[in-house]
Formats: structure tokens, C-alpha cells, sequence
């Protein structure tokens, strides 16, 4: 018992150590957001970091307004400045990303008179990159993101083997899975040991406030999957029956949904939830009989807990 004491008080000054230097690092972050100083291509550019970097939760409200701004010069910002091929796509990405219906002829000044796009393209590592995830956000009937999608696959597939070693597992990891598929903290920490490695235009800040936030978040997970399994323990159902033990699966799944700390308490219910179900499957597929799973069937139809 003094051990688990102990163990609780260090985890706590460490989560508060964490807390105090994710507050500090986020008042200076917070304020290159809203920089006058800052071109709109720079500020599109710290929007997506924030996103890939697993923060943007922490300026919701600041990343809101620095957009509606930025859309409302999207056109100026698209069209008339002569932005390369890996700005516009960025530009692209980050709107379609956050809902504003930006139109795919940005990318038509980067074709020729066929449609297709330049080959000379192909030696833009980063141009290529940035075009593929922004062509995911494309929608139906959008013929250029589709000739756009085939041409980055075909070319990244290629300049994959001709990278560094963390870029060319970015990229690789970029084809198997574009990033708003994956789980969002899994992408988080990947892009984070990616962007620790672009020594030469990373933003040691954002960085460092990624670090600190992202060991945060990972200890209060763990916390409340110690308690998800001490509430597990207590209840004793699998001395009862077999049924499996799945805490740290379900929990994972309540993660993937929404891992801000501010949703705590969220996800503890909703990995009990889901573990209660697991449990109820696994006892109905191996000990019902006919007339039980068919008066459970019928109850659980009605929802009716007086019939439970």
C-alpha cells in the first residue's frame, strides 16, 4: 500500500511537471499563431504542424479565426502570388481539411494543355508529398485530384528509394495509409519522430510542446486504463464464466475516438461499455441456450430494462 502511494504521488508531480511546461510553451506557440508579422503561407503551414503534431487541440478558437480570415483571401493567396507546387497543395489540404470548399483548378496551373501533370514535377520530393495528401481530400467528380492521386503514387513510389531513411518511411508510410486514416495518436507520434529529424526547418517550440503534451496525455491514458482494470478486477465476472479479458483493446478504441484529456471521464465509460458488450457476446456465443439468447434477443430489441 505506502509502494502504490508512493507510485501515485510520483505520477502526479510528474503530470503536473508535464502541465506546467505544455502552459509555458503554449503561450509562445499560441502567440506565433496569431503573429501579424507572420505571412498567411506561414500560418497555414504552423495550422497543419499543430494538426500533425497532435496540439491543435489546445487552439481551437485561434485556428478557427486565423482561417475564416485566410479564406476570405484564399483566392489572392491561391491565384495571384506564385506559390510552388508543395505551398499550394498545403494551402489546399489545410482548407479542405478544416471544411472550406476551396476548388481543385489551384492545381491546374501545374498540368499541361493534355491535363496531365508536369513531369518536370517529379523532382519536387516535397511538391509530390504534399500534393498526395492534399488529394485525399478530394470529393467525386474532382477529375484532377484523381489524375493528381495516380501521379504522386506513381511518382513517390520512386523517390521513395532515393530518400533519407526517415523520409523515405515517411513517405512509405504515407502510401499505406494517408494520415487522417490511421488512429490519431499512433500518426501523432510518427509525425513527431519525423519532424524531430528535420533539423533544418523544424520549430524546436512546437516540438518541444509536442513532446511534453504527447507524455501528458500518454500518462493520464495509462491512469485510466489502471483504473479500467482495477474496476475490471472487482467485478470478478471471469470467475464466473470464460469471457475474455480486453481492457487494454477496448481502451485503445475509446482512445481512437477522442484522446484529449479533456474527455477523460468519456472515454473510462465508453471502455467499460465497450468491455460490458465484449463480455455479453462472449457469454451468449458459448452458454445460452435456444429459449435464453431468444429472451435476451427480444429484450435487448426493446431496450427495455425492466425485461433485463
Amino acid at each position: 500500500m505506502l509502494f502504490n502511494y508512493y507510485l501515485l504521488l510520483f505520477v502526479q508531480e510528474l503530470l503536473e511537471s508535464y502541465s506546467r511546461k505544455v502552459e509555458s510553451l503554449k503561450e509562445i506557440v499560441g502567440d506565433s499563431l496569431i503573429a501579424t508579422k507572420s505571412s498567411p503561407l506561414e500560418k497555414v503551414n504552423l495550422i497543419n504542424l499543430l494538426y500533425r503534431l497532435g496540439v491543435s487541440y489546445h487552439f481551437e478558437n485561434e485556428i478557427e479565426e486565423q482561417l475564416n480570415h485566410l479564406f476570405e483571401i484564399s483566392n489572392e493567396l491561391v491565384k495571384v502570388h506564385h506559390h510552388d507546387l508543395s505551398s499550394v497543395a498545403l494551402i489546399f489540404q489545410v482548407f479542405r481539411q478544416h471544411g472550406y470548399n476551396i476548388p481543385c483548378d489551384v492545381f491546374s496551373k501545374f498540368t499541361d494543355k493534355n491535363g496531365k501533370f508536369k513531369s518536370k514535377l517529379g523532382r519536387d520530393v516535397k511538391g509530390i508529398l504534399s500534393l498526395y495528401e492534399a488529394c485525399q481530400w478530394g470529393i467525386q467528380g474532382e477529375d484532377i485530384l484523381d489524375e493528381a492521386n495516380a501521379f504522386t503514387i506513381d511518382q513517390l513510389q520512386s523517390l521513395a528509394m532515393q530518400s533519407r531513411p526517415h523520409l523515405r518511411q515517411y513517405i512509405l508510410d504515407a502510401l499505406n495509409r494517408p494520415y487522417h486514416r490511421g488512429v490519431p495518436r499512433v500518426e501523432h507520434r510518427q509525425f513527431i519522430s519525423f519532424y524531430e529529424q528535420e533539423e533544418s526547418s523544424r520549430n524546436d517550440t512546437l516540438l518541444n510542446l509536442a513532446k511534453f503534451d504527447f507524455n501528458r496525455i500518454q500518462l493520464l491514458h495509462q491512469q485510466e486504463l489502471k483504473f479500467l482494470a482495477r474496476w475490471w478486477k472487482d467485478l470478478n465476472l471471469m470467475s464466473m464464466v470464460n469471457i475474455r479479458d480486453r481492457i487494454a483493446e477496448v481502451h485503445l478504441w475509446s482512445v481512437a475516438h477522442y484522446f484529449e484529456p479533456q474527455y477523460s471521464r468519456a472515454r473510462k465509460i465508453l471502455s467499460q461499455l465497450f468491455q460490458l458488450l465484449g463480455a455479453l457476446d462472449d457469454t451468449y456465443d458459448a452458454y445460452g441456450t435456444y429459449e435464453e439468447l431468444r429472451c435476451l434477443t427480444h429484450a435487448m430489441l426493446r431496450l427495455s430494462p425492466a425485461s433485463l
